[in-house]
Parts: C-alpha cells; structure tokens; sequence
C-alpha cells in the first residue's frame, strides 16, 4: 500500500533484498513524494487501469506489488473516497493449488486485518472476489513504508523508538485476539501522514485454531526479519513477533538487519548462530532493549509491557533545557543535576567544586590541566557500589548492570549487562577454598592458563582455549592480567561463537590471603569486543581495595 509506482527490486515475502547496484547500503532511487491526483492516468499503459471491481472500486494506478499481490489505488464511487486494492498475484506457471493456497492466505489476511481494532494496524473495508480471487479493500495510507524511508538514510533512536511503540501496540492487539503477524519487517510498516504508523500485511498471519496454510518445508517470511523458533520448525509465540520488532528497531538505526546476507541459506544460518555487535547509533537503553529482544531464547526476551515502557521513556521528547548563570543545564542523565564541561566529567572534585562558586571552579580547572589525567571518578553512565561485605573493595559498574547474585560461600558478586552481551564479575576468595569440588587454580597464571586449556570448570566450561598473560599493578600490589579466547562447550553450528575473558588477578598481602579476582565476558570479535575491552579498563581501574 505505498503511495508510488514499486521498485524494480522490490523485495518479496519470500526472500530477502536483493543488492543495489552499489552494493548493499546504496540509495535506491527516491519515490514520488506525492500521491497523484485520482484524475491522472497512469503514466504507463495497464489493461487493469479503470477496471470496476464489485460495481464500486474504479483501479485508478498501481502503487506497489509484493510477494502474494500488487496494490492498487483506486476510488470508491459509492462513497467517493479513494482506497487501496490487493489483487492476488500468483506466477501462471503456479498449478491451482498453489493459487488456491494464495488465495485462501489472502482471504486470511482479510480476516485476521478486520478482526484487530486498533489505529496502528490497516483498516480492512471489504473484500470483492472477481474471476474467482478475493481483491482486498483497504483504507489507503498515504505515506513510506519504513523501508523507503530508510533507503534515504537511518533514524535517530528517539524516532526509531516512537515508530517501534506503534508497531508494537498493533502486535499486542493482534496478540490478545490470538493473532501472529509472523512477518513483521519494514516495508510492512507503512508511514502515514500526521505521524500515524500502521502495520500491513497480515497474508501469513498465523490465527490460533485455524488450519496451517504453510506446506511442510515451504518457507513463508523474510529471512532476516524471522526468529530463531520459527528457522528451527518450533510452534511461534508472540515472542517471535517481538524478535522481528527488535530486528526492525536494529534496522532503523543501522539501516539493515544484523542478518542479512548474501543468500537465504546464509542468512538463516546467520539468525540461529550470529551474535550482532550492539547497534553503534543506538546506544544506552535503546541499545540494550534491541540486544534483549534478539535473545536467541523466546523465554528471555522481555515481555511487551515491559518493551512498551521502555519505548515509552525512549520516545519521549526531551525536555526544555534551563538555564543558569554558568551556561545550560541538562535535564537528567547520569551527569548530575548540575552543568559540568565535558572535560570535568571524569573528576569529582572539579564536579563538587562547581557547586562551591565560580572561584572554586577556577582553581579546580588549573588543577585539572596541570594533571589532566588525574581524575578518580567513574565516567558518565558508571557508578560507584561499595561492595564492602564481600569484596572487602569499591566496584565501578555501569548504571544499568543488575546485581544478580552472590554465591552460596559470600566470594562473588556478579554484574550482569542487560542485554547479555557482556557480564562483569568480582571474586574476593582463599586460594584454596575449603570446598573439595572446587577446582579452582587460584592466582597462579601458568595453572589457570593450564585449567583454561582443559576445558575450565568442572572441564566443561570451554573448548578451544587460547590463553595469554602478562604482569601488571593495582593499587601499586603486583597482579596478573590474563585473556582467554574460547568456544563455550558443546557449541552446534560449523562456526560457533568464539568469547573472550578478560581478567586480573590480585594477591593477598601474604601468599595465604584471599585474592580478588575481577572478570569480563565478552564477545571475542567485532565491536562488541572493543566495548568489552574498555567495559574491562574502567572496571579494574574503578577497583579500589580497602585497607585490611
């Protein structure tokens, strides 16, 4: 139901996009920025145009076509309004019951479209069935779809945000009448004129108690929209919905799925096996709600109520900056309340000797630029947790990261990351615990790396291990730090997930004394693996030990 003439490339529900002439990323050629006037020809011959269907609906031109139909903007002579028709549209070389099959999916998407209330999904008039094929009847929204508007370039998070509430909104009200849209994607996801976003094409639409329309081993979607559950032949849920949303989310703001590629084989491969780098535009809470709804798992994906409000607070426009006499002051983030230059935020006193007067904070800046690098609080987005029961230490961690646990023998503190990706965890323990089972080899580097290489834990923690180590400091104590590259045990797929861990290792005062043992987990390639890499820097640079 877009408002232009279709693109030669068009992509279908049965296969992913092919490349542009520049590659994948380069700008196809940009639509009509209008819809024509009802009395306008089409500007190419088509036998169809001017075609009266159900002694009503004149077919004025075609907007689009995808993999079950081709669009039509036509005009509604009995109520004289212009709406959109969806014609059938099946390959001849096709036998009757591969059109029948079509058909009853598009007498399907009639159904389940007209069946959801809401202002975010296409309002479905009528449905005229002409040479023995339904033609559907919709309302005509005038606008994009998403995937036009992305072939102009990204969007920022807030708009990808607002855009991701409605589609979601539209999911939930198709949801509570048992209703999978099984095929959420961008060019699905139309557009409309006073910010209405709407949601399209229901054609495989999946209704709870209705007979399966798919033949067994057909592939219905598009590949890398679709969820892991639905590649592997496993019954969806809604949750599968909510990963396609969180692909589209991706998409957005990086302009294509984290999963496209060269051919469908590889691309579903990609959507069971692939770990996607956090989106680099869409950092924060928008970042980490896409990495949570793309969780190979449909049990660990948020529920929509909670994605809802996440969409919510991201969507929401930022409020009017105030003023003051030493310049704008932000209003939240994790900065503080009161303005601070960027080149402060890294020094607490400077932050603290602000609020004293415009004498203090003179003197802290000639501090701060005779020792630029003096600083001794956590960046923007960190906090500091005492962790004093435990660890016996100070831990800097990033805002968002939950405390999750501590192990039964009070040793362990575990921050874990939002998204999965990443986890942050803290040891403070003997070197010897008395616990038979552990096999831990202590502060040692030559037995840990020989542990590593073993398979770690209980053997069956990792295979694969590539180890390294080297000395280093803390605090002015000598430490260990060490990196290890791994495959996680009895890893399926030809090209399994390699990560990484990166650790440091800090003795006691005396050989027998508990030792602190700080570790990150991380993917092991890509950006991921240079965000963990700096996730590890402040981590044990934020570690500060208490004095025994």
């Amino acid at each position: 139901m877009t408002d232009h003439g279709g693109r030669a490339n068009e992509p279908t529900s049965y296969g992913i996009q092919p490349p542009t002439p520049g590659g994948f990323g380069a700008p196809h050629p940009a639509p009509p920025a209008y819809v024509p006037s009802p009395t306008v020809r089409a500007s190419a011959p088509d036998s169809a145009v001017n075609r009266l269907l159900g002694g009503r609906y004149r077919l004025l031109s075609r907007l689009g076509h995808g993999g079950m139909g081709t669009v039509w903007r036509a005009h509604d002579e009995i109520v004289d309004r212009e709406v959109a028709v969806k014609e059938p549209r099946v390959p001849e070389h096709l036998g009757e019951r591969e059109h029948s099959t079509v058909h009853q999916r598009m007498q399907r998407e009639a159904r389940a479209a007209a069946r959801i209330d809401h202002p975010s999904v296409v309002t479905v008039h009528d449905v005229v069935v002409e040479d023995g094929k339904p033609w559907i009847v919709m309302e005509l929204v005038r606008g994009p779809s998403l995937g036009d508007r992305l072939q102009e370039g990204t969007l920022d998070p807030r708009e990808a945000a607002r855009i991701g509430l409605a589609v979601l909104d539209a999911l939930t009200a198709a949801h509570a009448i048992g209703i999978l849209h099984r095929d959420v994607k961008p060019d699905n996801v139309m557009l409309g004129t006073g910010d209405r976003v709407v949601l399209t094409d229901f054609g495989i639409a999946q209704v709870e108690g209705e007979q399966q329309l798919t033949e067994t081993g057909a592939f219905v979607g598009s590949p890398e929209y679709i969820s892991p559950e639905r590649v592997l032949g496993q019954r969806p849920g809604p949750e599968s919905d909510l990963w396609s949303l969180g692909v589209v989310l991706y998409a957005a703001v990086e302009g294509m799925s984290p999963y496209r590629r060269s051919h469908t084989p590889a691309t579903l491969q990609a959507v069971l096996s692939a770990e996607p780098q956090v989106p680099a535009r869409g950092t924060g809470a928008f970042g980490t709600l896409v990495m949570q709804l793309l969780r190979k798992d449909p049990a660990a994906r948020p529920p929509a109520a909670e994605v809802r409000r996440t969409l919510q607070q991201l969507a929401s426009p930022a409020p009017a900056p105030a003023t003051s006499a030493y310049g704008t002051v932000p209003a939240g983030g994790s900065g503080g309340s009161k303005w601070v230059p960027p080149v402060l935020h890294r020094n607490r006193v400077a932050r603290f000797a602000l609020g004293g007067g415009a004498l203090a904070v003179a003197v802290a800046l000639v501090l701060l630029l005779l020792n630029p690098f003096a600083g001794d609080g956590p960046p923007e987005g960190w906090q500091v947790r005492p962790e004093n029961e435990v660890l016996s230490a100070d831990v800097a961690v990033p805002e968002e990261y939950k405390r999750v646990q501590e192990d039964d023998d009070g040793e362990l503190v575990w921050y874990a990351d939002p998204s999965g990706v990443f986890e942050i965890v803290f040891w403070h323990r003997p070197v010897k615990s008395e616990n038979s089972s552990d096999d831990n080899p202590g502060v040692d580097p030559a037995a840990r790396k020989a542990y590593y290489e073993k398979g770690g834990e209980s053997t069956t923690q990792m295979e694969e291990a590539s180890v390294t180590y080297k000395d280093a400091t803390h605090e002015g104590r000598e430490a260990v730090e060490m990196t290890t590259e791994f495959v996680p045990y009895a890893s399926s797929g030809d090209d399994p997930v390699r990560y990484r861990f990166r650790e440091l290792l800090i003795p006691g005062e005396k050989e027998s004394d508990p030792y602190w043992h700080v570790r990150v987990r991380m993917p092991a390639e890509g950006q991921a693996a240079k965000d963990g890499d700096a996730i590890f820097t402040e981590v044990t640079e934020g570690l500060k030990i208490h004095a025994s």
